[in-house]
């Protein structure tokens, strides 16, 4: 398995009760995993968990066979190999869309190496006509995308997305589904999307898992998320 999680639980200092219960999950390399549940069910912790924002030893999480929490360990972020795109975009006002990919990469990288996967990146998310844009020329679903670009450079092992879709209207919600996923299998990421809009699921995910108060309740298909009620 290309992600494995193994009963991971967590507390918060400021709680008497667990938010997180015993979570175990399996992936294969490429896999898009959506999360379903409320708010307060414990999804968003549990990204922030797997990209370090969080810490705990109580459980195990190993991303291509490299060990990042158990009892003995929990590595730093940056040690992590994550992508995460949130609802805000983050981007740089600064920036043109190439700066704002640019940023992302490695310091030490060679400057000719750096050029090439930006040009790749503006590429995969149909930008390369924007590249010298502000974020603020830019429409809320092409600051998505240019999110997503950033997230991808770095070449990362995981992405996570928390809601990504939430602040934008119906419309480009639909188109950006649609786009993400072909995204997603074209460059070969495997991801995870939590959410708590089943239309998200139904486009995105390969599987989908319902949660609820710090565990999963119930597995589906995609095509089967409007006959789930929790």
């Amino acid at each position: 398995m290309f992600v494995e999680i193994e009963n991971l639980k967590y507390k918060y200092p400021t709680s008497n009760e667990l938010t997180i219960k015993d979570f175990s999950l399996q992936m294969e390399k490429g896999e898009i995993v959506a999360i379903l549940g409320e708010s307060g069910s414990g999804k968003s912790t549990l990204l922030k968990l797997i990209a370090g924002k969080e810490k705990t030893k109580v459980g195990k999480i190993v991303i291509d066979g490299d060990v990042v929490v158990d009892k003995k360990t929990c590595k730093s972020p940056k040690k992590r190999g994550i992508g995460i795109v949130f609802q805000e975009h983050d981007l740089a006002a600064n920036k043109t869309v190439e700066g704002n990919i640019k940023r992302t990469l490695p310091l030490l990288m060679a400057k000719n190496a750096k050029e090439d996967r930006v040009e790749e990146m503006l590429d995969l998310v149909d930008l390369y006509i924007f590249r010298d844009r502000f974020p603020k020329e830019l429409s809320g679903g092409q600051q998505q995308r240019v999110t997503l670009a950033k997230a991808l450079a770095p070449e990362p092992s995981l992405i996570l997305f928390d809601d990504p879709f939430r602040n934008l209207d119906p419309s480009t919600q639909k188109n950006l589904r649609e786009e993400l996923r072909a995204i997603l299998k074209k460059a070969g990421i495997t991801s995870i999307f939590v959410s708590n809009n089943k239309a998200d699921a139904k486009v995105l995910a390969d599987r989908v898992l319902f949660m609820e108060d710090g565990e999963i309740k119930q597995t589906c298909k995609p095509e089967e998320v409007y006959n789930v009620n929790l």
